[in-house]
């Protein structure tokens, strides 16, 4: 929300006010003086008039899980464990999902508090490439690559995937990177050769790569740089 509109949501102030104060710089947003009335206001602002508190915003949290398989990436599900229940975190339900995977998709899970940061994270816009480890029931052919490279026609959503990039590690596994999270989209991808996926990995999401320390079902938070990289 512009600073602005937030002082004036605010019963103690009117919108000259407002004006006044931003102009005399007395208001501030974690610690620095604000002017600019398009100044973005967060729910993880601290914002002062005069040192006086007027939101004290919260702590931004940002974690980093190797999800196991067999576990539900959702907050609530009423017969499995889920992701959430991996975490030894206070007000972990104040936290959502960046990309899910599917029940027994292993790898890389990102659950933060901070709905811009996921969203920069996996809207298809920004082009972040996910990264998955794939092994396959039949070998993988080598007209693979140059399908997936001219996108896939999927019917039911009436659209035609990104360009993806495949790297073939053995007969039946490979590397994929797409820049999408359409619905069972990797095995939907294979299962245009009628190949099945035996075992799909997630081992990046743009510039973050799965920390090869945490075993299945550990977790950690992220470092300051990484939350700076996206």
């Amino acid at each position: 929300m512009r600073i602005d509109r937030f002082l004036s949501n605010l019963p103690r102030f009117n919108r000259q006010q407002v004006r006044l104060l931003l102009a005399e710089r007395r208001i501030q947003v974690d610690g620095q003086p604000v002017n600019d009335p398009r100044h973005d206001v967060r729910e993880f602002s601290r914002v002062e008039c005069d040192g006086q508190l007027l939101q004290a915003g919260k702590p931004a949290r940002y974690f980093m899980l190797h999800k196991p398989p067999g576990c539900v990436s959702a907050t609530v599900d009423p017969q499995h464990a889920t992701v959430l229940d991996l975490l030894d975190e206070p007000d972990k339900g104040d936290l959502h999902i960046a990309g899910r995977l599917d029940f027994n998709t292993t790898g890389l899970l990102l659950l933060t508090n901070d709905g811009q940061w996921s969203r920069r994270l996996t809207q298809p816009q920004t082009k972040l490439p996910k990264v998955y480890y794939v092994e396959t029931e039949q070998e993988i052919g080598p007209d693979y690559a140059a399908t997936f490279s001219a996108g896939l026609y999927f019917a039911f959503e009436d659209l035609t995937t990104q360009p993806a990039d495949l790297q073939v590690l053995g007969p039946k596994s490979a590397r994929l990177s797409i820049i999408e999270g359409r619905y069972h989209q990797v095995k939907r991808m294979f299962g245009h050769f009628n190949n099945k996926v035996t075992r799909l990995h997630r081992e990046r999401m743009g510039p973050l790569a799965l920390d090869e320390q945490l075993a299945p079902g550990q977790y950690r938070p992220l470092t300051e740089a990484e939350i700076r990289q996206i």
